[in-house]
C-alpha cells in the first residue's frame, strides 16, 4: 500500500504482523531494554521492514538505532522513515544521493480520539476539512490530518534537527479521488511556519486502502 503513495527511488516493506524470523541487530536493544511487549514487536519489525527495503535497495540489511528523540538512527547514506499501528508495519528507505528525506505514516481509518483533532488543526484548516467531510463523507479527514502531520514531522526532523509542533505546518489537503477498486487517494501541500526553516513548502500523498490512512513526505 505504502509504494503506491513514494516515487520510484524509494523502496518499501510492510508487514500486517510480527513475523517470528524478525530479530534485532546490534546497537539496536538498548532502546527498547525496559520496554513493553507490544512496544517491543513494534520496534522489532519495523526494523526488520527497513532491512527488508535495505536489500531491495540493493544494500546490505544494517542496524537503524534510536536517537534521543526515538528518531531512527540511519546508517550513513541511507534515509528513511518507519510507521506502525495496530495490525501494519512499515519502513521507507531510499539512498541520500536520490532522495534528501522521507516521511511516512499510517494510522486506523477512523475518527480521532475526542479533544485531539482541537490540539492539531490549526484555525485556518478548520473550514477546509468541513468542505472535504460535506464532499467526502466516508473519509475520516480529522484522521488524515493526523497522519500527514506526523509524515512532515518525521521528513522535517533530520534536515532541521528541531521540534515541529503540529501548530508549526498548515496543510491544504486535497479533496482526492474515489477509485474503482474502493481506495481513495490524494495529494497535499505544507507550508511551514517556523523561523529561519530550512524547509518552508513539501508536497506529500495519501491514500486510504483496507481499513488504513497512508501518508507520506519525499523531499
Amino acid at each position: 500500500m505504502l509504494s503506491s503513495v513514494l516515487p520510484a527511488e524509494v523502496a518499501v516493506a510492510e508487514a500486517f504482523d510480527d513475523p517470528e524470523d524478525a530479530v534485532l541487530f546490534p546497537g539496536e536493544e538498548a532502546a527498547i531494554s525496559r520496554a513493553v511487549a507490544k512496544r517491543r514487536r513494534e520496534y522489532i519489525t519495523t526494523r526488520h521492514c527497513a532491512r527488508l527495503a535495505m536489500v531491495r535497495l540493493g544494500l546490505p540489511p544494517m542496524a537503524v538505532g534510536s536517537g534521543g528523540n526515538r528518531e531512527p538512527l540511519w546508517p550513513e547514506g541511507v534515509v528513511g522513515s518507519l510507521t506502525h499501528c495496530d495490525g501494519y508495519r512499515a519502513a521507507a528507505v531510499a539512498r541520500s544521493g536520490s532522495v534528501g528525506g522521507v516521511g511516512v505514516d499510517a494510522e486506523p481509518h477512523a475518527p480521532l480520539p475526542d479533544g485531539v483533532f482541537d490540539t492539531i488543526a490549526r484555525p485556518d484548516e478548520v473550514p477546509m476539512l468541513a468542505e472535504l467531510a460535506a464532499a467526502r463523507p466516508h473519509v475520516w479527514w480529522d484522521r488524515l490530518m493526523f497522519s500527514a502531520k506526523e509524515s512532515v514531522y518525521k521528513a522535517w526532523f533530520p534536515v532541521a534537527e528541531r521540534w515541529l509542533g503540529f501548530g508549526d505546518a498548515s496543510l491544504d489537503l486535497e479533496p482526492g479521488e474515489d477509485r474503482p477498486d474502493g481506495t481513495v487517494a490524494g495529494g497535499y501541500t505544507v507550508r511551514i511556519h517556523q523561523a529561519g526553516a530550512p524547509v518552508t513548502r513539501m508536497t506529500g500523498r495519501w491514500i486510504v486502502e483496507s481499513g488504513f490512512v497512508l501518508t507520506a513526505i519525499t523531499l
